[in-house]
């Protein structure tokens, strides 16, 4: 798994008062925000986040930290004045991540522009880039409002100077007005991990293959994407020593394979017995599954009290067992020797 550490760059402009991203591109931008932290920050428990505001002078309002709930706070603090420095921001974000406490996680910048592009210097563009493509720095440029094709041209070609002859890495997310900003980046690779698939918080993938919400337990569902992945690692090297042959094999003999059910503990693999007691886990918590005992016993006194006026008529219809039961009480013990004496 990836680690990695990742400054987000606000355009918090006079600009971002525009209601043409609902209910206004500030608000729309701090959603995106949030989903792009909660993304980063549950696809390794150890990576790292940190948020800065590019309006007038560039200001760090979090360094890099691993608590959501403090950078969601600092995210929502952010008001919307003057004119933003799109080159400081980058610079600043830079630096940032040079400081980053873990120095073998990867360095992203992710950079949000929805105000004009007016006082961009494409030679000092192109300069950054190569210095941050030297120092293995990542960027995802998301541009949102009424950018102009010149704007899209100059940071194109500063992602592509990011990505060198690799051709990945680094992106561009160009998002028209009216569409929803939150909704464009759960389709771009900005929330999506190395492999291709949504990462945790982005809706679908490897959440959804296990029927569970990762809300409601992370710490279970990355330790079944980390079981996924060696899974997937296994079969990979296997693949590789069989010249490519594994993989068919191995889906066409998946419906053959016994159930769950009929399997011993001791038969079943790590993959098996992580899924065995997550499907347990969920019939013991589903609403139909708890007993109702209290119903059973109303019936069983039901039945006891039908059982007893049963016996009550039996016992009226014989005189002579009535009059046995009577004389067999003490009372009636007594009374009958007594007239024996006599």
């Amino acid at each position: 798994m990836v680690q990695e550490s990742t400054m987000i760059c606000v355009d918090n402009s006079e600009w971002m008062r525009n209601g043409d991203f609902q209910p206004t591109r500030l608000q729309a931008q701090q959603d995106a925000i949030n989903l792009v932290t909660q993304c980063k920050l549950r696809a390794n428990p150890e990576n790292a986040v940190g948020i800065l505001s590019m309006a007038d002078s560039v200001q760090v309002l979090s360094s890099l930290s691993t608590e959501q709930g403090r950078l969601m706070m600092k995210t929502h603090s952010i008001e919307p004045f003057g004119t933003c420095n799109f080159i400081a921001g980058i610079k600043i974000a830079h630096l940032a991540l040079k400081h980053r406490q873990n120095r073998n996680h990867k360095m992203r910048v992710v950079l949000f522009i929805g105000s004009p592009l007016e006082d961009i210097d494409t030679a000092e563009l192109t300069k950054i880039g190569k210095k941050m493509k030297k120092e293995k720095v990542l960027c995802d440029v998301i541009m949102f409002g009424d950018n102009d094709t010149d704007g899209h041209e100059k940071f194109s070609s500063f992602v592509d100077t990011l990505n060198g002859k690799e051709g990945t890495g680094s992106s561009l997310v160009v998002v028209p007005t009216g569409a929803s900003l939150t909704d464009a980046l759960l389709q771009s690779s900005v929330c999506k991990n190395e492999d291709g698939q949504a990462a945790f918080g982005a809706g679908g993938g490897a959440d959804n293959a296990f029927g569970m919400d990762v809300d409601n337990d992370p710490d279970l569902a990355l330790a079944l994407r980390v079981s996924m992945e060696e899974e997937r690692a296994r079969q990979a090297a296997a693949a590789a020593a069989n010249g490519g042959a594994a993989p068919e094999s191995a889906d066409q003999e998946m419906p053959a394979a016994r159930p769950l059910e009929e399997m011993d503990m001791g038969e079943m693999t790590e993959e098996q017995q992580l899924e065995w007691a997550l499907r347990l886990s969920m019939q013991e918590n589903a609403p139909g599954n708890e007993q109702q005992p209290q119903p059973q016993e109303e019936q069983m006194e039901v039945d006891q009290a039908g059982a007893g006026s049963d016996n009550i008529d039996d016992l009226m219809n014989n005189p002579e067992l009535l009059q046995q039961i009577v004389d067999d009480l003490p009372s009636g013990t007594e009374k009958k020797e007594n007239e024996e004496k006599k």
